[in-house]
């Protein structure tokens, strides 16, 4: 039997596990004990924090696993490579994995390649650089979080620049920050395969916020609605982002703005986008088993072809307000069909400050993409 290391054990990480072990894996699970879901359904749990990669190299080793994977998270990527390098497995490079989780690096990958992304500025030491060239509104945000965690929209220049820092900061891991020019225009995620350096897009997704000032993601629906000729135009500049970064194996998640003919860039992780996207939403959209897909690809085997057929309408919408919550209630009485899934996590009603704080969601799915939409939220005009 293949032995696969999974690193992470939380809920997001439940679809790899649950695949690897219907595809007749050994599950060896990496994570800080804290009673997580995948704690209880690995076969093989192993209280070590994903950050500890020279341990769990050590582990593995002694193992003999034959892969190793994560989804939906930026921490586990650096050890995931750490590992699969060190052991000769399949995974990108080490210093691919160091540009897609670091938002600076990543910046200065597009630049130097060409790829459209907005101008930027690092502030280290907390000192806040000279921002010369820079346009408002500006985006201040951790090098290196994920889940809109300690980010700040700037509209005027004489708005608090240090507190917007200070916070940015303080979600940082290495306490650095980066200062953005604001990207104007539609957002939506791209979800791709790669394998020995060939990319295959798999869906665009729609993506709602919360909008200024924090931008936490309420919903997302595949597919994304887009024309064929831009969705094309989305491939190339995605693909070329890819490429800067050096992303040749695995699955990839990239957060594009579309202003009219402009797209650009806001970020790339090499990882599946969390928020239940990749794990879910991609196989209900498009019929293909996005999961397996990445588990093939660590293992050295390539990813199943994709036919690029569009399977059925599919989204997801988070409970972050009394409106959402309402919603799910008519849902239920009127469509209970369409329902794939609901998480609605009983309590009062919170402040929302970063996707972490939700309080639960629901899954959609129908042929019928104008009911999906009526229960997702109200879209505004962007300022």
């Amino acid at each position: 039997m293949k032995k696969i290391a999974v690193i992470g054990a939380s809920y997001l990480q439940l679809p790899l596990i649950r695949k690897a072990k219907s595809m007749g894996l050994e599950t060896h699970v990496f994570a800080w004990e804290c009673g997580d879901a995948g704690e209880k359904e690995a076969d093989h749990f192993y209280p070590i924090s994903i950050v500890e990669k020279e341990q769990i190299l050590e582990v593995c080793r002694t193992i003999g696993i034959d892969g190793i994977v994560s989804i939906a998270s930026d921490l586990a990527v650096l050890t995931v490579c750490y590992v699969a390098q060190n052991m000769g497995l399949t995974s990108n490079s080490i210093e691919s994995s160091r540009m897609s989780v670091n938002k600076y690096l990543m910046k200065q990958a597009f630049i130097e390649n060409g790829v459209p992304a907005a101008k930027c500025r690092l502030v280290e030491g907390g000192i806040i650089p000279d921002l010369t060239g820079l346009d408002h509104p500006l985006i201040v945000k951790p090098t290196d979080r994920s889940g809109s965690r300690g980010v700040t929209r700037l509209d005027h220049p004489q708005d608090d620049i240090k507190a917007a820092v200070e916070k940015a900061l303080d979600q940082s891991m290495e306490k650095r920050a980066l200062i953005e020019e604001y990207v104007f225009g539609d957002e939506y995620s791209v979800e791709c395969i790669s394998y020995e350096g060939r990319h295959t897009l798999l869906t665009v997704t729609k993506k709602y916020t919360t909008g200024n000032p924090h931008y936490i993601e309420t919903g997302h629906i595949e597919p994304s609605g887009l024309g064929d000729n831009v969705t094309a135009r989305i491939r190339d500049v995605v693909f070329k982002g890819l490429d800067a970064l050096q992303v040749k194996y695995g699955a990839s998640h990239t957060e594009i703005k579309v202003n009219g003919d402009d797209i650009k860039i806001i970020e790339t992780g090499a990882r599946m986008g969390g928020d239940m996207i990749g794990s879910t939403l991609v196989e209900l959209s498009t019929g293909y088993d996005f999961v397996r897909a990445v588990i093939d690809v660590s293992l050295g085997n390539p990813p199943a072809p994709f036919t690029a057929a569009v399977h059925k309408n599919a989204a997801i919408r988070y409970l972050t307000n009394e409106a959402a919550s309402k919603q799910l209630s008519d849902l239920r009485a009127m469509y209970p069909e369409v329902l794939f899934e609901v998480d609605d996590r009983p309590g009062e009603e919170a402040s929302i400050f970063d996707s972490s704080s939700r309080k639960g969601y629901y899954i959609m799915v129908s042929g019928d993409r104008d009911l999906i939409t009526r229960f997702m939220p109200e879209e505004g005009r962007e300022s």
